[in-house]
């Protein structure tokens, strides 16, 4: 049987797994940490796990792949080089790891992500030898881009850099044009120096498309290196966990907090989240918590405005959505919520006037107000606040508005001038987080919940380009 290599998507970190199986055994590459996700869709496809990989120590999640080898019995590759805190199975470049009479994996330095970062040949048997079918590229070489290269520090980055240019080209000049490319990053991960351009890939693609196989090394250094933006505070904690050897995890329910309870984490200053969309959250939220909707990101965005180890309560719907978060956040190494509380928003006020609503309005409302006729119902504008990253803000921006990009904002709340405030990004999410922030500090707050591609057309001047 012709090996089989199945997506393991993780959406909200932006992040794919990977099992290649031949129909009786399969290799797992770059697991994330709830691992029930793999031994299930091993199971279906009726193969045991003989090895799991590591392409490279992961910053932007806890990995799976300590535990899911010591639940299946299954070596656990990872880099020689890398020093570790637990036993594994120490590969380097140029050794080739058979994983059935008919699959092995070779392994090739692609130091540029990480130093010690390996990429994974998979070669398939044939009548005159092996045949390579795929390479898993880990934060190497991705679809139109590679892994960033500033995560291990700024004094590294323009060295790793180097290191992945070299590191990509020696894959396009190793393998067939066929041989398909199976990246870790790249589908919204902040691993990487920009996103994917495409679902798929071949190293013959990648060699027409992609800029670090186009431009000269010194080009490409500076171009990414230019266009790097900020990535999650949470990410310094990631390499420690995976490095040391992370814990199983722990996905039964946590405790049910009562609306005391709940008024009382408030008051202590610990973030009770509110998980549903920001509609929902607009229409009546609990004073004082945080709209982080499970629509979005959430646990990229909390990881990272949140100081680490804060106690975190969730709210939602229904149970299956506190499920759900809690799958999500601990596979960024946030691993039991204090509490939790379901059900609708009513329910959780201890006392009447706990409940308060968040205004929303649109692009075309805010040309008005601008232009003296604010719609009814809404403040006026005094301050316009744009909640995007940077990268964003210098691609365009309203005129007059004031940047505090979204991660910044809880320590700069004081930075955001006196009066009502706008509040937009590129969609809604994050302004409605960025204002439940604002709201907590007593300020006045409107969500602009509307696409920011479509402000200017809706008459919002803005900005000449710098």
């Amino acid at each position: 049987m012709a090996v089989e290599v199945a997506v393991i998507a993780t959406s909200s970190l932006g992040d794919r797994s990977y099992l290649a199986s031949d129909g009786r055994v399969g290799v797992v590459v770059d697991p994330q940490r709830d691992i029930d996700r793999v031994l299930y869709l091993a199971g279906e496809k009726g193969v045991r796990i003989s090895h799991v990989v590591e392409t490279h120590i992961h910053n932007d999640y806890v990995s799976g792949g300590l535990e899911l080898a010591r639940v299946t019995g299954a070596h656990y590759l990872v880099a020689a080089a890398d020093e570790v805190g637990f036993d594994r199975m120490p590969v380097s470049d140029g050794d080739v790891v058979p994983a059935s009479d008919g699959v092995r994996l070779r392994a090739i330095a692609t130091p540029g992500h990480t130093f010690h970062h390996l990429s994974y040949v998979l070669d398939e048997a044939v009548d005159d030898g092996w045949r390579p079918t795929g390479v898993f590229t880990g934060g190497s070489l991705l679809f139109g881009t590679t892994g960033r290269t500033d995560l291990l520090g700024g004094r590294h980055a323009h060295e790793l850099a180097h290191h992945q240019h070299a590191s990509a080209k020696r894959l396009a000049d190793l393998l067939p044009e066929g041989t398909q490319v199976w990246p870790t990053h790249g589908f919204g991960s902040f691993c990487s120096a920009s996103q994917a351009d495409a679902p798929d890939s071949t190293i013959g693609r990648e060699k027409a498309k992609n800029p670090v196989l186009r431009l000269a090394a010194d080009q490409f250094v500076t171009e990414t290196l230019t266009g790097l933006d900020a990535y999650p505070a949470y990410y310094a904690h990631m390499g420690v966990a995976n490095t040391a050897g992370p814990a199983p995890v722990d996905l039964t329910p946590v405790t049910r907090a009562d609306p005391t309870e709940l008024r009382e984490r408030i008051a202590a200053g610990q973030w009770v989240v509110d998980l549903r969309h920001r509609t929902a959250y607009a229409a009546a939220h609990l004073t004082g918590t945080i709209s982080l909707g499970l629509d979005g990101p959430m646990s990229t965005w909390l990881g990272w405005l949140i100081d680490w180890g804060l106690p975190i309560t969730l709210l939602a719907d229904t149970p299956q959505q506190i499920a759900d978060a809690q799958r999500e956040l601990t596979r960024i190494g946030i691993d039991r919520p204090a509490a939790h509380a379901t059900g609708p928003a009513q329910r959780w006020a201890a006392e009447p006037g706990q409940l308060r609503e968040l205004p929303f309005a649109d692009f075309p409302a805010l040309a008005a107000a601008r232009a003296g006729n604010t719609p009814t119902g809404l403040p006026t504008p005094d301050v316009i606040l744009d909640v995007r990253m940077t990268n964003e803000w210098n691609t365009g921006h309203i005129t007059g508005a004031v940047h505090i990009p979204l991660p910044d904002l809880p320590a700069r709340l004081a930075d955001v001038p006196p009066g009502t405030v706008w509040v937009h990004c590129g969609s809604g999410y994050r302004a409605t987080a960025a204002a439940s922030l604002l709201a907590n500090a007593g300020r006045r707050v409107v969500v602009i919940n509307d696409k920011f591609d479509q402000a200017e057309a809706a008459g919002v001047a803005m900005a000449d380009p710098a």
